[in-house]
């Protein structure tokens, strides 16, 4: 199983799409979901993405960008969080975007490793993204486990966002 860093190849992209909807759900047209999400979420500031690749297909991916305002998640979190929160977190962080693990591959660590990877070196101090409320989901358990904290419980049914701050 090999990491890849970097901008992905035509393939790669396919692939992500793939993992993505078989494990986030989401769009069925592969074209839908690259005009609608990849492609915008690709050409932001700070765009960085990670996949696992094993014997040329990918099984796992993050992805994530600077979140500035005028975006539409950095945006919606600054209107529903407080705003002494908002002000410490939101705007120049790094927005966690998406992190998936094909169902083959998960409880074996392929995660951690992805994540480890996509933030290894981040010039950004505050990094934040959004997931379930679930305290026992496995998605949830490992970002607590690299650090990330709750920063707000009350931003929407069963979700809440999730902080690391990085020392300065």
């Amino acid at each position: 199983m090999d990491l890849v860093s970097g901008p992905p190849t035509e393939a790669e992209v396919a692939g992500v799409w793939a993992v993505a909807r078989d494990t986030l759900g989401g769009a069925d047209d592969e074209a839908a979901w690259r005009g609608e999400v990849w492609d915008r979420h690709a050409a932001r500031g700070g765009f960085r993405s990670v996949r696992a690749v094993d014997h040329g297909v990918v099984v796992g991916f993050a992805y994530g960008y600077t979140g500035a305002p005028g975006q539409w998640w950095n945006d919606e979190v600054s209107r529903v969080l407080d705003p002494a929160v908002v002000a410490d977190w939101v705007g120049g962080h790094f927005e966690l975007v998406s992190l998936a693990v094909g169902a083959g591959q998960r409880g074996r660590g392929l995660g951690r490793r992805l994540m480890t990877e996509l933030t290894h070196d981040l010039p950004h101090r505050r990094w934040l993204l959004m997931t379930t409320a679930d305290p026992t989901d496995p998605a949830r358990r490992l970002y607590g486990s690299l650090g990330w904290g709750v920063l707000d419980p009350g931003v929407g049914e069963g979700t809440v966002v999730l902080g690391r701050s990085l020392p300065t």
